[in-house]
């Protein structure tokens, strides 16, 4: 199953994010939150990202299945250290089929992982020029190792559930929260502080570096080692060719309520920070007022990634 590019979609559908501390489902459509429902992940069942109890994982995937009453098509998130993401430059090359066999050949060389072992996939980021003249193009590179997305889809097929695509939980971020952006003369990094923390830089709505980490909010990570985290991060995306200046980092997830946390990390990296409205711009009139939105940010991500 290919990890889809997809920004959003005309119909509803389920996005599910599979948290290493819970389970996520939203249902959206036309702007706004249809449906959405999330319960606790018994511990151990993933960790950092990466299915290490499929029988647990089906297990709670059908029983909240039933419990939540979603239909059974679902577009699955992933983030572990079994993705790569990755920026190149290539010659302009109009022919799909052509352009497809140059990323491959690329990616052999750019990323760590036998590319017969991987889900490869890639996406036009953008133009430029060459120090000669010539005309490049910018092509976004996700490899994905093949195992670690088949345990997730096996998971929810086993459960019922029918995956109809898989995507990055740092993707889905982006594309939860960027809307809107005004300019693409910066970039911004997106921090999800949840069972793994997803570490994205973008500019506009385009993606183009994730990386995500194997501490998760809680498990005492402190404030200097993420913004050591964070830096290294900016400093390999600003290595990249055309990198824009970043201007602002901004935290989502159930650990960006950590105030103490974000006020160190603020003044540790010297950059503005903020966090985002959980939702986006969605209309989120159907949860109840006791619901955590900020469970859902990825979950609803994924459901505006759905293919049409």
């Amino acid at each position: 199953m290919a990890i889809s590019f997809r920004k959003n979609s005309a119909r509803g559908t389920v996005g599910l994010d599979i948290d290493g501390r819970f389970l996520a489902a939203v249902q959206a459509s036309n702007g706004r939150i249809d449906r959405a429902a999330s319960v606790h992940l018994p511990e151990g069942v993933v960790r950092d990202g990466e299915v290490v109890d499929p029988e647990g994982l089906t297990a709670a995937l059908k029983a909240f299945a039933a419990d939540a009453g979603f239909p059974k098509t679902v577009r699955l998130g992933v983030s572990n250290q079994q993705i790569v993401v990755r920026l190149l430059e290539l010659p302009v090359i109009e022919d799909s089929k052509e352009r497809e066999a140059a990323v491959r050949f690329e990616a052999a060389d750019a990323i760590a992982m036998p590319l017969d072992e991987a889900v490869l996939e890639h996406q036009i980021a953008g133009a430029g020029v060459s120090d000669n003249g010539t005309p490049r193009m910018r092509i976004v590179v996700v490899a994905a190792r093949r195992t670690m997305v088949e345990a997730f889809v096996a998971a929810a097929k086993a459960a019922g559930l029918k995956p109809e695509g898989i995507d990055l939980d740092a993707f889905a971020l982006v594309r939860m929260l960027a809307e809107g952006s005004a300019s693409d003369d910066a970039a911004r990094v997106f921090c999800h502080l949840g069972g793994v923390t997803n570490l994205a830089v973008a500019v506009g709505d385009t993606c183009l570096f994730a990386r995500p980490l194997s501490s998760t909010s809680e498990s005492g990570t402190d404030a200097s080692e993420l913004a050591d985290e964070i830096r290294l991060s900016i400093d390999y995306y600003m290595a990249q060719p055309q990198a824009r200046p970043v201007d602002q980092v901004v935290f989502s997830g159930p650990g960006a309520r950590d105030a103490a946390l974000l006020e160190s990390l603020s003044e540790q990296l010297g950059l503005p920070t903020v966090v985002a409205e959980p939702l986006g711009s969605l209309d989120a009139a159907a949860l109840d007022s006791d619901e955590d939105q900020y469970r859902y940010t990825v979950a609803a991500g994924l459901a505006l990634g759905a293919a049409a």
